[in-house]
């Protein structure tokens, strides 16, 4: 019986053991299948997503491609048949070019060759309606070579000397095409043009550089330019634009005008830039040595009458000096058939200073004429006029003689003739003495003391007269008429 019990409570141990056992298997088993399905739940996600970014990306670079498509259709489409010799509306409609300048630098000018260069972004817009299109873009950018295969206009600078299109690392033009057929034309260009110079009031002057531009060969029947803004804002110079040594960029302006000739009438677009010199470095380089030597000239006026090699060495030499700056300041300038403010100035200078060359050798003449009026006299009182030998004279012995009655006296006549040996050395040393004076005589001429004083007033009043004439009256500038 205890055998039995023994038993039976062994098996019913082993019976909850196994139990337990299979609870706990189920309960792993349970668990691995949900961490199965999370993980396999988790991969599906991602694969998703991935799925997902690489079906946008697919649809991207189709809908890339179906643009690209589009548009190459489209500019095939438009080009199919487009003749660029014909200008838009031939035959219906006046075809209009709105324009526009930005100027990026300007400068330098050259007064010899009369010009000026600037470097400039020229806008021209216009309308196609043959190149009118529609797509997924109302503008649509273009590459520059495509211009070549449409009709644009055949603008060109009227004044211009020398035009440079820049093609570095590419040509630099821009192209745009919007919906309704409007273009835009956009280049770089560095233009050389005429810039005509009136230099009377050089160089105090002021200038007016024009720019024209128009049609080649179309009358204004046919093309017709106009300012894409206002006149006063189509033209712009950059800020930091300004390439000038010697002129300030006072403004500029815009206009339009009309010329006739055999083949029609055509519209002609005008840029005015003004432009007014800085003086400063011509004050350096002429004015003040002018000056100073006008005054050296002077300093003669107070050296001696007898410093004839001093004053002479002054003269000359003021001379030469002011030739030599007459000819340089010529050489920044054009041949002009007339005199400019600066030509007026220097030929003062020189009339001064030839004048005090010419008051010296007034002065050494009178000099010379005096000292000869001087020994003139001292020789007539060295050989003074024979007397009458029938004349009584009255000698200091107090001995008369009366020619033929004179009875020789030999003890009297050798003091006589002692006596009048000794008043003769006498007189000649006299003589001798004045002479020498009148050789050291260093007196001060009339001429030179007027001359100190009549030539400095009329220098200062002069140079009055002239920088208040120049300096407080606004410069004029010739031949500028806008519209």
């Amino acid at each position: 019986m205890l055998v039995m019990d023994l038993h039976s409570a062994l098996n019913n141990k082993v019976s909850r053991i196994s139990v337990m056992a299979r609870l706990v298997l189920s309960l792993l088993l349970l668990c691995g299948c949900r961490n199965s399905r999370c993980l396999s739940s988790t991969a599906a996600q991602k694969e998703g997503a991935v799925q997902k970014e690489a079906a946008a990306q697919k649809e991207a670079a189709a809908q890339k491609d179906d643009n690209s498509t589009v548009f190459t259709r489209i500019l095939d489409g438009l080009l199919d048949g487009y003749d660029n010799r014909l200008r838009p509306g031939l035959g219906e409609n006046v075809t209009e070019i709105k324009t526009d300048i930005f100027v990026t630098s300007f400068g330098p000018v050259s007064d010899t060759e009369m010009e000026y260069t600037i470097d400039v972004f020229f806008r021209q817009s216009w309308k196609d309606e043959r190149l009118c299109f529609k797509g997924p873009m109302e503008m649509l950018p273009l590459n520059n070579l495509l211009a070549s295969n449409i009709w644009t206009p055949d603008t060109f600078f009227l004044n211009g000397k020398k035009s440079i299109a820049h093609n570095m690392t590419t040509p630099n033009k821009l192209l745009r095409l919007q919906e309704d057929g409007t273009l835009l034309y956009t280049m770089r260009l560095t233009i050389s043009a005429e810039c005509p110079m009136q230099l009377e009031d050089f160089p105090m002057d002021a200038h007016a550089c024009p720019l024209k531009f128009g049609s080649y060969a179309y009358p204004v029947s046919e093309v017709v330019y106009t300012w894409t803004k206002e006149a006063a804002h189509s033209v712009v110079v950059a800020a930091d634009g300004s390439r000038l040594n010697q002129y300030h960029l006072m403004g500029q302006n815009a206009g339009t005008e009309n010329i006739h000739t055999s083949r029609g009438q055509y519209t002609v677009m005008m840029a005015h830039f003004y432009l007014k010199r800085k003086i400063g470095y011509f004050v350096i380089q002429t004015y003040m040595p002018c000056f100073m030597t006008v005054i050296l000239s002077q300093v003669s006026f107070w050296l001696n009458r007898e410093s004839v090699p001093a004053r002479t060495v002054f003269g000359v030499t003021t001379v030469l000096t002011m030739t030599t700056l007459s000819i340089s300041a010529r050489n920044s300038l054009p041949k002009v058939a007339y005199a400019t403010a600066m030509d007026w100035f220097i030929a003062v200078c020189y009339a001064f200073v030839f004048s005090a060359l010419i008051e010296f050798a007034t002065v050494n003449y009178f000099t010379k004429r005096s000292w000869a009026w001087d020994g003139k006299k001292a020789l007539e009182a060295q050989h003074p006029k024979k007397r009458d030998p029938m004349v009584l004279s009255k000698k200091p012995n107090n001995v008369c003689s009366a020619g033929v009655n004179y009875t020789p006296n030999f003890t009297k006549d050798v003091s006589i003739a002692t006596i009048s040996n000794t008043t003769t050395v006498q007189l000649r040393a006299a003589e001798t003495k004045m002479v020498d004076a009148k050789k050291t005589y260093n007196s001060v001429s009339k001429i030179d003391k007027m001359s100190r004083i009549v030539f400095p007033v009329l220098f200062g009043t002069f140079n009055l007269v002239y920088w208040a004439t120049y300096l407080n009256r606004e410069p004029v500038v010739k031949g500028v008429t806008s519209t």
